[in-house]
């Protein structure tokens, strides 16, 4: 880790008005080499949490490969603390949510091991999440080299008016009732009015996406590993809401009412520190 020290500072070059404007535009941006001095850190956080495992994790066997998720462990593993506190995160996070403030939500470790043949559906987190606003972002941080395997994010999404059916990853059963409510899961492939963004990536590149924002990924056919760490953060305007059923994460006993913004000896406020 000592290797990156001198690239840790935090640069005010990698976050400029046009990133900030694709985003508020496209709901999605990629940011280059933004983490290139985190990607030691990161890993070795990663393959602690692979080994330290909690309650939540999956691992779930597909084909040749398996594709390993975990979250809400950041407090717990030293390397994510470190990440989520010293990083440029909040700050990249309050420019582009035109935010005061970046509260940090929760960590999620993904793992698509080689010849993992299952995508990632099409979805959006915000349906998932106890948690509402305008000003959220996602961080999709990879560290190994990403091509074939990497995020896909529908241009303009975050401003559909009605969001995507929530579904069950494992058997894509309806993650709540009342599918009226919801948008059926889009396939933009087939649909030439929906733009797709994707960007080959290189270790320490991040692509930050609006909790809104409809993602998936494909498979992943190569013979190498795709580690990705994501950071979400929310802004001034977040607040807890209630779901029409349990929430992902769950986060039990928090005590939060609808209105109220998230409790911050829970979820803090890293930027400004």
């Amino acid at each position: 880790m000592a290797s990156q020290t001198a690239t840790r500072a935090i640069r005010t070059d990698i976050i400029d008005a046009d990133t900030i404007a694709d985003y508020q535009r496209d709901g999605a941006v990629c940011i280059r080499g933004a983490f290139k001095g985190w990607v030691d850190t990161i890993a070795a956080g990663i393959e602690r949490n692979m080994q330290d495992r909690s309650a939540t994790a999956s691992d779930i066997a597909n084909g040749k490969g398996s594709f390993f998720d975990d979250y809400c462990n950041w407090e717990r593993i030293p390397e994510f603390v470190e990440v989520v506190r010293e990083s440029p995160a909040a700050q990249i996070a309050a420019a582009v949510m035109q935010s005061r403030t970046a509260q940090f939500f929760h960590d999620h470790v993904l793992v698509k091991e080689p010849g993992t043949q299952k995508p990632t559906p099409w979805h959006q987190d915000i349906p998932y999440y106890f948690v509402d606003g305008q000003q959220t972002v996602s961080f999709w941080i990879p560290i190994d080299p990403v091509k074939e395997a990497t995020l896909r994010l529908i241009a303009g999404s975050h401003k559909w008016d009605k969001m995507i059916l929530p579904v069950r990853w494992l058997d894509d059963s309806n993650f709540y009732a009342g599918e009226g409510d919801y948008l059926p899961v889009p396939d933009p492939d087939k649909d030439p009015s929906m733009k797709v963004l994707e960007w080959e990536m290189e270790p320490g590149d991040a692509i930050l996406f609006d909790f809104r924002t409809a993602h998936g990924a494909r498979g992943n056919p190569t013979a190498a590993r795709r580690r990705a760490l994501s950071l979400r953060w929310v802004g001034d305007d977040a607040h807890y809401v209630e779901r029409p059923g349990r929430t992902s994460p769950p986060y039990h006993g928090h005590g939060m009412q609808p209105g109220q913004r998230l409790r911050e000896d829970w979820f803090p406020v890293v930027f400004p520190a």
